[in-house]
């Protein structure tokens, strides 16, 4: 770092000039930035601000200089992998063992109540879906169907209504999403022959023909993009909509063609009132953690889109509930909702102390930045199937 100072005259005030300069500038270049600095009375610009732990990415000496002439690689973001999709090897079902501990599913007690059930399966291979979901789904490093997964999809599959209980975190999403981007693919020809012909209303007003609700922005966001990664190169639009954002941007999404909308029952009550969405060629509802939209008080607006609007009834359109639990509350909305449908029931696997590794670390204050940085890199670099781990930190 160099210092300089200058006080030519009473009216000018004292310039200060700050240099952060690496080893290889020569000291007649650092004279003749001062000396410029000085004449001019500007302040030089400042290099941005790099962490430590990504200075080591610079082709330089590591002083995180940034600018027209920096060699720092820009490192990809974690959440924007469609480009990358092509690059992933497709790996076999028996070299991926090591990805997940799947032997503590195999005890899970399941219990399917209702008529005519379809047999459950023991590998994605028995599903009959499309080569391209199919190849998504070794994409994203699925080694063999979860407890829910294993009776879900063939039920969804054969066209039948579920009512489906199982914790967070079995495999839900896949769950439902699987089937439905897979039957979406089968009837899209029909779909397209039959779809509303409205001019330029038809420009204006979406017309999904899957809707998934979800209670609040993070599942909505979440089962968004794992709906993208599956239905990556389908041809499958999906879109998300929810409150708390501007919905100028969501509108638009939805002006370019939607398959499946994944919302939160307030915000596309609004688009519906709008009369930027319709809900009539609907043919496959989901409602992911029905217990958790009724306890936030979307009682009110989930009857509203599914029984006061013009979606298809009961027994026209498959409907997928999905709960946690099994309160009163959920069996009549299951009774209103569904139409001669299968009650899934899975068990859960460990209780949460089981799954929570609790790790105490004595850090000193000054070192407390660089040792959390490290932690959080180390969790990237765990992260199993593609998703990276979440991280929950709390500044005191």
């Amino acid at each position: 770092m160099s210092f300089t100072s200058s006080s030519s005259s009473s009216q000018n005030p004292l310039t200060l000039s700050f240099l952060l300069y690496t080893e290889e500038m020569a000291w007649a270049d650092v004279a003749s930035h001062s000396t410029y600095n000085l004449t001019h009375q500007t302040r030089p610009t400042r290099p941005t601000y790099l962490p430590p732990h990504l200075r080591q990415l610079g082709r330089g000496r590591g002083r995180g200089r940034t600018g027209p002439n920096s060699n720092l690689r820009q490192r990809p973001t974690p959440y924007d992998i469609t480009d990358e999709l092509d690059k992933v090897e497709l790996t076999d079902d028996a070299n991926r063992s090591d990805v997940i501990n799947l032997d503590a599913y195999e005890d899970v007690p399941v219990e399917a109540t209702g008529s005519d059930i379809p047999a459950a399966v023991k590998s994605f291979g028995e599903i009959d879906m499309c080569e391209a979901l199919r190849d998504n789904i070794k994409r994203r490093k699925y080694v063999k169907p979860t407890p829910i997964q294993r009776h879900a999809i063939p039920i969804v599959m054969a066209g039948r209504d579920l009512m489906a209980c199982a914790q967070t975190g079995s495999g839900k999403t896949a769950a439902f999403c699987f089937p439905i981007i897979s039957r979406i693919l089968r009837d899209r020809f029909d779909q397209v022959v039959s779809g509303p012909d409205q001019g330029r209303a038809r420009v204006r007003v979406a017309y999904p023909t899957a809707l998934i609700l979800s209670p609040t922005r993070e599942l909505s966001c979440q089962i968004h993009d794992e709906a993208n990664k599956f239905a990556y190169q389908t041809g499958v639009k999906v879109v998300v909509a929810y409150g708390g954002t501007p919905i100028a941007q969501q509108l638009y999404s939805l002006e370019k063609g939607v398959d499946i909308l994944v919302a939160t029952p307030g915000r596309l009550v609004d688009m519906i009132e709008r009369e930027r969405v319709s809900l009539k060629m609907i043919k496959y509802l989901a409602l992911d953690e029905a217990d958790r939209m009724l306890d936030m008080g979307f009682e009110r607006q989930i009857r509203k889109i599914v029984q006061q609007v013009d979606m298809p009834p009961p027994g026209t359109r498959q409907t997928m509930l999905f709960s946690a639990t099994f309160p009163d509350d959920i069996q009549r909305l299951a009774s209103d909702f569904l139409s001669h449908y299968i009650f899934l029931t899975v068990g859960k696997v460990g209780s949460s102390t089981d799954l929570i590794a609790q790790r105490i670390e004595l850090v000193q204050d000054m070192d407390k930045r660089s040792h959390l940085m490290q932690l959080l890199c180390a969790q990237k670099a765990n992260g199993t199937r593609g998703k990276v781990f979440l991280s929950l930190i709390l500044f005191k």
